[in-house]
């Protein structure tokens, strides 16, 4: 028979081992929330505390411009971070073809205000690209307190791209209607009262979006600078010549556009907002402002690109970007050897591209997508916590001498 006192004990260590086991699977229940998309994840690719919400609104206008908002949510009832996103195909696809992206939010869910107001991050997309294809960055980043709103830039992809040149007018004024649309819902007890800090602003984005980014940032067409680039890559037989057909016949058209009277000589008018604190542009397209007009940019920037680029080559966007721009504070994050999708979602969570047979619009030949989106958010996220929220741990991990990632080139002044 046990013994009154040895019953005792023997409870109580039961007691004690299961409460050290419900700890302990709490602890394995958080870390696995909180996680990079691969164990090697670096600490800020690793998912952040606040839950995410998302939404869609429309900013109303004679065109009106769809947006998706994401933002840190509150989560009491415990929802599973799950959600089927709608994707817009902007090219000509079968009838009946759907198109869906996989994320990690919560539809609709309430705001978190038990905190400031958040910074705000714009994200632009690339040419003809939907706006929930970067929903893995956009998470990622409101996980970490920032609120991202990406507008539906209206577009159409067709072979000869004959549409492109649009974007270079249109895009930035989109940037603008998302500024003013948030700060008349800012001030007036709209639907974004509480939650957005409108003078802490970043503008990010990939490809055109990354041209968007540093348009945003100040950043001024120089039409005759492309002009003479193009002349001297026709000359030298540059394969990167082809992008020069995407503009230079469309110049006076893209005057026309902008409103002006004629094709302005040197640097085009500016299309900045003064509040822009930091920049991200992702493979964007500096060559349409070339060196004069990238230095009008004097705000922190992180500059991030592939090597074998061959939609927005390495050396007409990201390198370029990186050498001329202005700005004390300056990044630059090259993926050796990666294409120009690197940034864009996976097949896995974009699967109509597999689907169609446009593979390569979903993945890239050389990085695995996992390891080259966690390295993106880990960039993005210390860089815009750095800028934007003054985080000196941030700050440090973008410190050259403590970036040492297989596969990646690195440079940085003012960190």
């Amino acid at each position: 028979m046990i013994h009154r006192k040895q019953l005792f004990l023997t409870v109580v260590t039961l007691l004690v081992l299961s409460a050290l086991a419900v700890g302990v699977m709490a602890q394995e229940s958080e870390t696995a929330l909180l996680t990079g998309l691969r164990p090697d994840a670096p600490p800020y690719s690793i998912r952040g505390t606040h839950p995410v919400g998302t939404r869609d609104l429309v900013i109303a206008s004679e065109s009106p411009l769809e947006i998706t908002v994401w933002y840190p949510a509150l989560n009491e009832d415990n929802f599973e971070e799950a959600i089927i996103y709608p994707y817009t195909l902007k090219m000509d696809m079968p009838p009946g073809t759907i198109a869906t992206i996989a994320g990690r939010a919560i539809s609709e869910a309430p705001y978190d205000l038990s905190e400031e107001p958040y910074p705000l991050v714009i994200l632009s997309p690339g040419f003809a690209l939907g706006r929930t294809t970067y929903a893995w960055l956009a998470e990622h980043l409101a996980s970490h307190g920032f609120v991202v709103i990406s507008p539906e830039h209206v577009e159409k992809y067709e072979p000869a791209l004959t549409g492109f040149w649009q974007g270079a007018i249109t895009r930035p004024q989109d940037i603008l209607a998302v500024l003013a649309y948030v700060d008349e819902q800012i001030g007036t007890g709209g639907t974004l009262e509480g939650l957005v800090n409108a003078e802490l602003v970043a503008v990010i984005g990939h490809s055109s979006g990354g041209y968007t980014a540093l348009a945003a940032a100040g950043a001024q067409l120089d039409t005759d600078a492309m002009a003479a680039r193009c002349k001297t890559a026709g000359e030298t037989a540059d394969p990167n010549v082809w992008l020069c057909s995407l503009l230079m016949p469309y110049v006076a058209d893209m005057a026309a556009l902008a409103g002006l009277d004629s094709i302005p000589v040197g640097l085009w008018p500016s299309s900045a907002d003064p509040r822009i604190d930091a920049i991200v542009p992702m493979a964007g397209n500096a060559y349409e402002f070339d060196q004069q007009g990238l230095a009008e940019i004097t705000v922190p920037m992180m500059a991030m690109g592939g090597t074998h680029d061959i939609g927005t080559p390495y050396m007409w966007g990201t390198h370029l970007a990186y050498e001329h721009v202005s700005s004390a504070t300056k990044v630059l994050v090259a993926f050796e050897n990666a294409d120009h999708m690197i940034f864009g979602s996976d097949c896995e969570a974009l699967p109509v591209y597999t689907e169609i047979g446009f593979y390569q619009l979903c993945s890239d030949p050389v990085w695995d997508m996992d390891r080259a989106h966690d390295l993106i958010n880990h960039f993005t996220t210390a860089f815009l916590l750095a800028e934007l929220y003054q985080d000196t741990d941030a700050a440090a991990a973008l410190a050259p001498d403590g970036v040492n990632f297989t596969g990646v080139t690195y440079e940085a002044q003012g960190f």
